[in-house]
């Protein structure tokens, strides 16, 4: 009788701990992973956020989203905290694949800025870009 217990307790225990785990938490490192879908829809209703590419100027100056602000990856540790003080606004991070953006993510978070979202690649934007 012990053991058919332990078998349904348990379960009823474990379940609701799963199923408030399944939403839409930071990913691991504390940023959030969004689609580029949902960051045209932060940009267009959203003020006072930062579009923030990682990628080289070079790659920045052949296409890049409106309004974004560019710290290649290489600079971001010396340079964000000059450019982008206050450690709680809205930061929205790509670059070109989505491998430099996740890693910027996750050295932002370290470095104590709060509201960090990667959305990946350029590569993966359906939307406007400008070229210089």
């Amino acid at each position: 009788m012990k053991r058919k217990w332990k078998r349904i307790i348990i379960p009823m225990l474990v379940f609701p701990l799963l199923i408030n785990s399944c939403g839409k938490e930071p990913a691991s490192g504390g940023y959030q992973r969004i689609k580029a879908e949902e960051a045209k829809n932060i940009i267009a209703q959203e003020e006072d956020i930062i579009i923030l590419d990682v990628r080289t100027q070079e790659e920045y100056n052949q296409g890049h989203i409106p309004n974004s602000v560019l710290i290649p990856d290489a600079n971001l540790r010396d340079e964000v905290e000059e450019r982008i003080p206050d450690k709680d606004t809205k930061i929205l991070v790509y670059c070109r694949s989505g491998r430099r953006s996740a890693a910027s993510a996750r050295v932002l978070i370290d470095m104590g800025y709060t509201d960090v979202y990667d959305f990946g690649g350029i590569l993966d934007w359906p939307y406007d870009i400008v070229k210089d």
